[in-house]
């Protein structure tokens, strides 16, 4: 089986290049976007196996962007695993995060152990 695909969706650089160069040393091969239409520009292109999905994004957040991807046509595409990452996690409850189809969240600042671990959890079932 080939490398997996995440999408990182995240408007900070910083964020996302230390995200990113976490992750491919975990062998994922990895997108990135910087707001959440961006984040449907890239999905309609290719597919992915997982997103990571920053809350708080310009133009189109990432819970609007998630209730969007949870309506798309594709079945593949619209139960794809998506884990939010957000710097105001007490703002949400997980009701919030599971009412537009977001399957698990963590709080910035990112422990990359854990978030390499709940990636797993989701793309070796």
């Amino acid at each position: 089986m080939g490398s997996k695909k995440i999408l990182i969706a995240e408007d900070s650089s910083v964020i996302q290049n230390i995200t990113r160069k976490v992750l491919q040393f975990q062998n994922y091969e990895i997108d990135t976007a910087k707001d959440g239409l961006q984040v449907l520009e890239a999905m309609a292109m290719q597919d992915f196996d997982a997103i990571l999905m920053d809350i708080n994004m310009p133009k189109m957040d990432g819970m609007e962007c998630a209730k969007k991807i949870r309506a798309m046509s594709d079945p593949k595409k619209s139960k794809i695993p998506i884990i939010a990452i957000t710097g105001n996690a007490r703002n949400y409850t997980a009701k919030d995060f599971n009412a537009v189809g977001i399957n698990d969240y963590m709080q910035k600042p990112v422990n990359f152990d854990d978030l390499v671990e709940k990636l797993s959890s989701y793309l070796d079932k």
